[in-house]
């Protein structure tokens, strides 16, 4: 899945409190993994999520080896 980085970025922010540590718990991962897959760097505590950037408009391209956290965060935002 291709998506731009500020879109990505958006979607985390539109998040409501608590969302990272629900998808974190539902997807068997770390809350500091699924804020990876948002753009964060803390790979000390964190995997990487599969998430590709390369530069340009919009904030960049991101492209997304496994969308299964982007599509619970939507769902997230749906339900909210």
């Amino acid at each position: 899945m291709t998506i731009t980085f500020n879109e990505l970025r958006r979607i985390k922010d539109t998040l409501p409190s608590g969302s990272i540590h629900k998808i974190a718990d539902a997807l068997n991962v770390s809350d500091e993994s699924v804020r990876n897959y948002f753009g964060g760097h803390d790979f000390d505590k964190g995997k990487s999520m599969g998430v590709h950037l390369e530069q340009g408009p919009g904030g960049g391209i991101v492209e997304l080896d496994d969308d299964s956290i982007f599509l619970f965060a939507k769902r997230i935002i749906g339900e909210s």
